[in-house]
């Protein structure tokens, strides 16, 4: 068995942060992965990041990966956001913000973005209010080199401005969806973690 390196605890919750964004950014991006399934289903059910506030809803994030096959959850993934035309839930902040697709909210964030030295890779089909993204971006402020961008200060100027108005919304309307198995519980999941993100940043205010 490898040997765990020794860290500081608040080094590592630092990182389980980084990696809960890391996680949340990947299954709400794209169907999970045959592998990424096969690690939720073996993954040990004791909250992933600091707080026993987030056990039970992780332990039902691992429950309903257990429970379902693989194409189960890719099935769900594209009843409740893909599709032809109009998804069932929508992912983007703009339209939990706004009502509308690129709107305002949107161009808000491009330029927070920019001014964070950051842009959109042209591959990705999808706009920067997309969940995924977001999350992607919180993991970057966490976890990146560069402590200019990457320190705490950011941290909560994004995810006051970008993931707490809306994301919470967001996860009401996946689990009030029929469908919705696996994904309500990931986001009963994304809701207590934002939870526990906004209280530790209003204990910084």
């Amino acid at each position: 068995m490898q040997e765990r390196i020794p860290v500081t605890s608040a080094l590592d919750e630092e990182t389980a942060r980084a990696e809960v964004y890391g996680l949340l950014a990947a299954m709400y991006y794209a169907p999970p992965s045959p592998e990424l399934m096969g690690q939720l289903r073996v993954a040990v059910t004791e909250a992933p990041a600091a707080g026993g506030f987030l056990e039970e809803p992780w332990r039902l994030v691992v429950g309903a990966a257990r429970d379902l096959s693989d194409a189960d959850v890719a099935d769900e993934y594209d009843a409740l956001f893909g599709g032809v035309g109009k998804p069932e839930v929508f992912l983007f902040g703009s339209h939990y913000l706004s009502g509308f697709l690129n709107e305002k909210p949107l161009a808000q964030l491009r330029g927070d973005l920019a001014a964070l030295g950051l842009a959109r890779d042209e591959a990705m089909p999808e706009t920067e209010d997309h969940v995924a993204y977001v999350c992607e971006v919180m993991r970057y402020l966490i976890a990146g080199d560069d402590v200019e961008v990457a320190n705490l200060t950011q941290q909560q100027k994004f995810f006051s401005a970008h993931v707490q108005p809306w994301v919470t919304q967001m996860c009401d309307a996946i689990e009030a969806h029929p469908k919705a198995r696996f994904y309500a519980a990931l986001a009963g999941f994304t809701r207590a973690f934002v939870s526990v993100e906004a209280q530790g940043f209003d204990m910084l205010a």
